[in-house]
């Protein structure tokens, strides 16, 4: 455990910032960024002056680590940005906020994005009451997400969402008892808490 967590943090510093990809361990003084905030490996060293095209190619890989998703994934979901009228960074940032992990993760129904990768893998979350096993799903204003399965799993994600240390989003209407949330509007650009400069990821994938 203590191996995985310190492999995910090297992720945050070689970034330089806090990607939150141990969820709630990151808001307290055990993350490891608090207490270390260079770059991997034992002796210190500055930065090389960082080329066009290496940041752009680090803005788009901080993306990906944010919301867990991989390449294949990712660009499909840049597509879907394309094809939609407006800003395509904007649209882009929206299409992965909608995505059933994420907003399982921001609901407060689990610590991090893996975790809530998990539970809707194995069947533990519902949207409208019919059981979806697939985190990639883009929920539509309306959607209610629900927890299922067996007590142990609800007390579970009920104890998360009750110890939740922050609040959800404004387009989310979260109930922590029983735990649920409804998708009362979509996400937008602000409601994005990455510092991520999109337009630089868009001129990267429209090369």
């Amino acid at each position: 455990m203590g191996r995985h967590v310190s492999a995910v943090c090297k992720l945050c510093r070689r970034e330089g910032m806090k990607l939150f990809l141990k969820g709630s361990r990151c808001q307290t003084k055990s993350c490891s960024f608090e207490r270390r905030d260079t770059p991997p490996g034992q002796h210190k060293w500055k930065r090389g002056k960082i080329s066009e095209y290496g940041v752009r190619l680090r803005e788009k890989q901080k993306l990906k680590r944010y919301y867990g998703v991989y390449q294949t994934q990712f660009m499909n979901t840049y597509r879907e940005a394309e094809r939609q009228k407006g800003n395509t960074g904007e649209n882009l940032l929206v299409l992965l906020e909608r995505r059933l992990d994420n907003v399982v993760r921001r609901a407060n129904l689990a610590h991090s994005r893996a975790q809530a990768r998990q539970l809707v893998t194995h069947g533990h979350i519902a949207i409208n009451g019919r059981k979806l096993d697939i985190p990639s799903y883009l929920v539509k204003v309306g959607d209610v997400i629900t927890v299922v399965g067996k007590e142990v799993s609800q007390k579970l994600i009920s104890a998360i969402a009750e110890s939740a240390p922050e609040d959800a989003p404004s387009w989310l209407e979260v109930s922590k008892s029983p735990a649920s949330a409804r998708v009362v509007e979509l996400p937008n650009r602000s409601e994005v808490t990455l510092e991520i400069r999109e337009q630089l990821i868009v001129e990267f994938c429209s090369r």
